[in-house]
């Protein structure tokens, strides 16, 4: 039996939120849903998430903000994290590498421009690196 694995979804959108969590429990996932920075670290300490999906426009923070934070916690500055934003790449462009290196972000997708089976893809596709990774390492032991 597959492990199912568990998506902290940081999205100020209650609508958007929702419907995202739909599509993501139907393709299999297991989707906490928060509105706020504040709600997302109160989260991820009770279930530690193996994946979070952030958009950066956050009420009271930065999505960057609170990907510092996130990070600054030693059980979760490993977990991937998947931008799904409506702040346009060129804005954050000038930053967006060095972030995405030092912040483990592993894709940046435009809402305006990203469907929704793009962002389940890039989920999918992200677990299964994750899984091709334990896989690898556990044949080494």
């Amino acid at each position: 039996m597959t492990k199912q694995r568990k998506i902290l979804l940081v999205e100020p959108d209650s609508i958007l939120g929702t419907a995202l969590k739909t599509a993501l429990e139907g393709a299999g996932f297991k989707v906490s849903h928060v509105l706020t920075a504040q709600e997302a670290v109160i989260e991820a300490d009770a279930k530690t998430p193996d994946l979070v999906i952030l958009e950066l426009q956050l009420v009271s923070h930065s999505g960057i903000e609170f990907l510092c934070e996130f990070r600054s916690y030693s059980d979760w500055d490993q977990i991937p994290v998947v931008i799904y934003s409506s702040v346009p790449p060129t804005e954050f462009a000038a930053s967006r590498e060095g972030i995405a290196m030092e912040l483990g972000v592993v894709k940046y997708l435009y809402k305006a421009v990203a469907s929704l089976s793009d962002l389940i893809g890039v989920v999918k596709e992200q677990f299964s690196n994750a899984t091709k990774l334990d896989t690898h390492a556990a044949a080494k032991k």
